[in-house]
């Protein structure tokens, strides 16, 4: 399997890489535009800040890129959240691809929000065998419940622990950090 990592510096790549061997695929990491579109898979992953990584990606032109994407594209946490119209965070203007705004968790909880949370209300081949469960979340802003919700969580409020709009995935929470429920949404995403 040709599955590509992009590679535009905001990335928990090492671990999304190791989660994916322990499925048997090495997955390659790349910035590089033709070796992305040819990629039979995709991960977007993000760790960090939203306006930081998306000057990383309009830098490299992979803002242009990323949209145009016709396989199976699955981002993960701030991967997931620059899909998305627009984030409060660093006020980013984000890919589009997801119709909803990425906005803050209220000032009465304690953020970000890590640990442990439970994901309900599961509809994607993303999901395929799984039931709700547990999966491991770390984050301060959020999509909140919306047409395009594949699955939500709840912290202070329900919002969405994944997305789906035609090819594309994503996931606010951390699949190569949730244990073998996480393996299984990978294994599903590998499937798809």
């Amino acid at each position: 399997m040709n599955l590509i990592i992009i590679d535009y510096g905001a990335g928990n790549i090492q671990s999304i890489k190791f989660a994916f061997q322990r499925l048997g695929v090495d997955a390659i990491l790349s910035d590089d535009t033709a070796t992305i579109q040819k990629a039979e898979k995709v991960i977007f992953p993000g760790v960090g800040e939203a306006s930081s990584a998306m000057n990383k990606l309009r830098k490299s032109g992979l803002d242009n890129v990323i949209p145009t994407l016709r396989q199976p594209v699955l981002g993960i946490c701030l991967g997931m959240q620059l899909m998305c119209n627009t984030s409060e965070e660093g006020n980013t203007k984000g890919l589009g691809i997801f119709d909803t705004d990425v906005i803050k968790f209220n000032s009465g909880l304690k953020i970000p929000q890590i640990g442990w949370n439970k994901i309900e209300h599961l509809k994607s081949p993303l999901f395929k065998d799984l039931n709700e469960d547990f999966i491991y979340m770390v984050h301060s802003y959020y999509a909140p419940n919306c047409n395009e919700a594949i699955a939500t969580s709840t912290y202070g409020l329900e919002y969405s622990a994944a997305l789906q709009k035609n090819n594309f995935y994503g996931t606010q929470f951390h699949p190569e950090k949730s244990g073998e429920y996480g393996a299984k949404v990978l294994e599903n995403f590998i499937s798809i």
